[in-house]
């Protein structure tokens, strides 16, 4: 079949033209059991196509006909031998990934910058975790991707670890080398998996940092719908043969998805594959000198800094993606968060995430050159209104906790006994929660780690700034889940 055709969006369009009498579900009925304003704002082309797995439309548990071959035309626009269709979002593609290749008690090297879905499924699996230390960037306070020699390190104390998990490229766009990761952990035997959330696009334009799939990684989640024009929620897990076993991946992935799978989901990944295999190039093209254009402009506004390839240069950060405009605003004297939330009430712009020293916003091939002089006209208002402010700031001092150790694994953790106690008290206690900060979802702590007064006070700094911290049961966050303690009776 040719990269032209959509057969998944093409046999839906066919049904919907049928227009059959339906007594299945959805009970909505093609719309017209709905709620009428709704109705009225998605349109009844959308909701004709709202179907189920019915006979006619395959069944993307056990894909036969359309879908099958939608994920049989992905797979060969993502270089992947097989590719699945995920409707659990790239946290589903995560999980399976992991729980594919790791049962109770075996080990998975992972950098300590993973998503929350990775920490999820090794609590769901039981297997160990090996944190890698990610690079710190100290003048962004972000962290970028792991070194080869971290990797090569770990694989020596480690060699019976079941498999590397990589992010490539980071949710701020950095990539690690990739290639030569991939290199070393096949020198032992064992897979890589890599978090390609952000990612879908780099596969379909030389400029940018190399794919999972060219890099010869045996697995890669990929978000097609962050930046490749899916729907949200629809993503891919693209896999190569070898070192994983193919039908036991489908059948992981399939206890983690829903029965009741959303054709208009699949849809979008159809034609977004079309889009990316048959324009994607181009479309990349024009995106990358648009963001290139940007990110100059705003590197001539005051107390502004927009990082490039400038950031390039050490073993972590290899490569990046200049579609990813990270923004430092510190020397304005004012958080990122400040500075996300002062861009939506002044000018009506929403970026993808905030943090205690930069924005990060995202240019994709949705954008034109109107939205790049919103965003640039917006950032020269910040700069003039907040200067009075940036005289007067003194150098600041990038926060940045060490990584706790980890004192139970996080099945354990998770699972142990607990006991609630005030989060200011938690100091050296073993913690059952996640703490973290969504977006970009990366946990500060993870159950089975002891908290530090430095994690504590790092918490604190972004609960300050008014950060969208989560995890805990508690929303305050006044108290926290500890593992119990048991004291001796005297």
């Amino acid at each position: 079949m040719s990269q032209n055709q959509t057969p998944l969006f093409s046999g839906l369009l066919q049904h919907a033209k049928r227009n059959p009498i339906q007594f299945h579900i959805p009970g909505h009925k093609k719309g017209a059991g709905i709620d009428p304003e709704f109705r009225q704002f998605i349109g009844d082309n959308a909701l004709s196509i709202d179907l189920i797995n019915i006979g006619p439309l395959d069944d993307l548990h056990h894909p036969k006909g359309m879908i099958k071959q939608a994920q049989e035309l992905a797979a060969k626009a993502f270089g992947a031998d097989h590719t699945f269709f995920s409707v659990q979002g790239t946290s589903g593609a995560i999980m399976t990934m992991v729980m594919a290749v790791c049962g109770p008690g075996e080990k998975i090297i992972v950098p300590r910058n993973v998503h929350k879905s990775v920490m999820s499924a090794i609590v769901f699996s039981g297997a160990i975790p090996v944190f890698i230390h990610p690079e710190i960037d100290e003048k962004l306070g972000i962290s970028h991707g792991i070194t080869t020699d971290s990797v090569e390190k770990a694989l020596e104390q480690h060699p019976d670890a079941k498999a590397v998990l990589v992010i490539n490229p980071t949710y701020f766009g950095v990539s690690a080398d990739l290639k030569k990761i991939v290199e070393i952990a096949h020198s032992y035997h064992i897979p890589v998996l890599v978090d390609e959330a952000h990612g879908v696009h780099i596969h379909f334009h030389d400029e940018l940092p190399l794919s999972a799939m060219q890099a010869g990684a045996d697995m890669a989640a990929t978000s097609v719908h962050k930046l490749g024009g899916s729907m949200t929620q629809s993503s891919v897990l693209n896999v190569k043969e070898g070192l994983v076993s193919v039908k036991h991946v489908q059948s992981i992935l399939s206890m983690l998805t829903t029965t009741s799978t959303s054709y208009l989901l699949l849809a979008s990944l159809d034609v977004a594959r079309k889009q990316l295999a048959v324009k994607g190039r181009d479309l990349i093209d024009k995106t990358i000198r648009l963001a290139g254009t940007m990110r100059k402009r705003i590197n001539e506004i005051d107390h502004l800094y927009c990082a490039g390839e400038e950031i390039l240069g050490s073993k972590a950060a290899y490569d990046y993606d200049p579609m990813k405009l990270i923004i430092s605003v510190k020397d304005l004297g004012l958080t990122g968060y400040e500075v996300e939330k002062w861009l939506r009430e002044k000018h009506n712009i929403e970026v993808e995430l905030s943090d205690l020293y930069n924005i990060l916003c995202i240019v994709t091939f949705g954008d034109t050159e109107y939205e790049a002089d919103q965003l640039v006209n917006a950032l020269k208002d910040l700069s003039l209104e907040f200067e009075h402010r940036a005289a007067k700031t003194e150098p600041v001092e990038v926060l940045l906790p060490e990584i706790p150790v980890l004192a139970l694994t996080p099945r354990d953790a998770f699972y142990s006994e607990t006991e609630v106690v005030p989060f200011e008290e938690s100091a050296g206690r073993i913690i059952a929660e996640f703490v973290m900060v969504y977006p970009p979802g990366i946990p500060i702590i993870i159950p089975g780690e002891i908290m530090t007064k430095e994690n504590l006070h790092y918490i604190k700094k972004n609960l300050e700034a008014g950060l969208p911290v989560q995890g805990p049961e508690d929303d305050d966050l006044k108290t926290i889940h500890v593992i119990k303690e048991y004291k001796a009776i005297l």
